[in-house]
């Protein structure tokens, strides 16, 4: 251990949000010209934490130049408490993650919690602890705040006294519990793919965090073989993807459904014909739409709709109030995939130029210039849009047909438009583009439900075999 005297500490420095809120207190040193920092959610930890090490200086201690901490800390590290030491990691990544990257950190560190739960007959229920970090201690905001009922502040004060170290993941039984928490649920049954490597990117980063504080000497899971990770690709499933016929069906059933379908059909259409994701379509607003007007044919009596284009900008994903700086549901942010003012340009079919302007012509646009809005103002909640699509499946399915996974999901939307697209010869790169993947992505999902494509390889095997057509 290389230990330097050469120690300077500074005022606690804070951090608000855009609402002027303070959201974090952080105190800041150097050892030997080497500058560290650790934030804290409330004032008072703050506090008592630089005065450690202030009486530490006073002392006359060396402090670590690798940790940054008095000598005296380095001794005391190794007993720091997993929940305690999840909780500093959530604090150092809370300021700097979008809404929707916040709750994953949570839920991945929530899945490997019971790993570091003694046994006891003291301890609360594994729902009692699931539902206390996910609600409230895993979440910097709220951790703190007098918010917190009693019964979950006795969860998290337990969590606090009793959770094993974290130096005890060195340990083999442990590794290989945790291993098990990362690919499998408590019941046994395996996380899906990308549930269980999202969570081991949190615990891999976790780890890698705990060996820059001092609590590990190296990351336990640089020698591990992940030989339990399940195995598969990021595809979709071309059960659930809707043929054109299927998709029509889906969105006149939407018009048919009380009360809110009639306000909701174009808001799916742009789903379908146009493969919007529904955090983009949510956020899509006066500025975002080019369409034509519409041409009178008098000769077939009616109007006749040609192309238009949606220039995107931002998307609103849902992903609770709690997790969001504003306190709203939905969180403002970039495109996904793209850089922060990155736009994408979409084409919008003629069918769908229609029922876009079916709907301003009846509904008009909201006061912020909001395309769909819900009968109130304001954006359409999630809960509107979902249940509406569950009673036009419910109508327009069978009851067989309602127990697969056709259309489960508005997002199936989306992916058929792709899928079409594909299908009908648009050339890749396009597709990827006006998707907004990447063209590696855009393959390796989508590669596997090119509507029409199994029936043209049946031909060409009855022809093989010597069948005529």
């Amino acid at each position: 251990m290389e230990t330097s005297y050469e120690v300077r500490i500074w005022n606690i420095k804070t951090r608000t949000n855009s609402a002027g809120k303070v959201t974090s207190y952080g105190v800041v040193w150097s050892v030997a010209g080497q500058r560290f920092y650790r934030s804290f959610k409330v004032a008072a930890q703050a506090d008592s934490f630089r005065a450690e090490m202030l009486a530490a200086q006073r002392r006359g201690e060396a402090f670590d130049t690798v940790t940054g901490r008095p000598v005296t800390f380095a001794r005391q590290v190794n007993n720091v408490n997993w929940y305690a030491l999840t909780c500093d990691y959530v604090d150092m990544k809370w300021p700097d993650l979008a809404a929707t990257a916040r709750q994953t950190v949570a839920e991945a560190l929530i899945r490997v919690a019971p790993v570091f739960v003694p046994k006891g007959k003291s301890a609360p229920t594994a729902k009692e602890i699931r539902s206390a970090l996910r609600q409230w201690g895993y979440n910097t905001e709220l951790r703190g705040s007098s918010e917190v009922p009693s019964d979950a502040l006795r969860t998290l004060e337990w969590c606090s006294r009793h959770m094993l170290p974290a130096s005890k993941v060195t340990e083999p039984d442990v590794l290989r519990s945790l291993q098990r928490a990362v690919t499998k649920r408590l019941d046994g049954r395996p996380f899906a793919p990308t549930v269980a490597r999202k969570t081991r990117s949190v615990v891999w980063n976790l780890l890698d965090y705990a060996v820059e504080k001092g609590v590990l000497e190296a990351n336990p899971l640089a020698t591990v073989k992940w030989t339990a990770m399940p195995k598969g690709k990021r595809k979709v499933d071309k059960r659930a993807v809707p043929n054109p016929i299927q998709a029509r069906t889906l969105l006149a059933a939407v018009r048919e459904t009380k009360r809110s379908g009639p306000r909701l059909v174009a808001f799916f259409g742009a789903m379908y014909y146009s493969a919007l994701r529904p955090e983009e379509v949510v956020a899509l607003n006066k500025r975002n739409v080019s369409i034509p007007e519409p041409t009178w044919n008098a000769e077939k009596e009616k109007y006749e709709f040609g192309w238009g284009e949606f220039h995107l900008d931002e998307a609103s994903p849902h992903v609770g109030a709690r997790w969001t700086d504003s306190g709203k549901p939905r969180d403002q942010r970039q495109l996904k995939s793209r850089a922060a003012g990155e736009g994408r340009t979409v084409p919008c079919p003629p069918e769908l130029t229609e029922l876009i302007w079916r709907h301003v012509q009846r509904y008009g646009y909201g006061d912020d210039g909001r395309l769909f809005c819900s009968e109130r103002g304001g954006e359409i909640p999630m809960i509107t849009y979902t249940r509406a699509w569950r009673a036009a499946r419910k109508l327009a399915l069978t009851k067989e047909a309602q127990a697969t996974p056709l259309a489960r999901r508005p997002y199936d939307l989306r992916h058929a438009a792709v899928s079409t697209w594909l299908s009908g010869g648009v050339d890749p790169a396009t597709v990827a583009e006006w998707a907004g993947h990447s063209l590696s992505v855009l393959m390796e999902i989508y590669a596997a439900c090119l509507y029409g494509q199994d029936v043209v390889a049946r031909r060409q095997v009855q022809a093989a075999l010597g069948h005529a057509p």
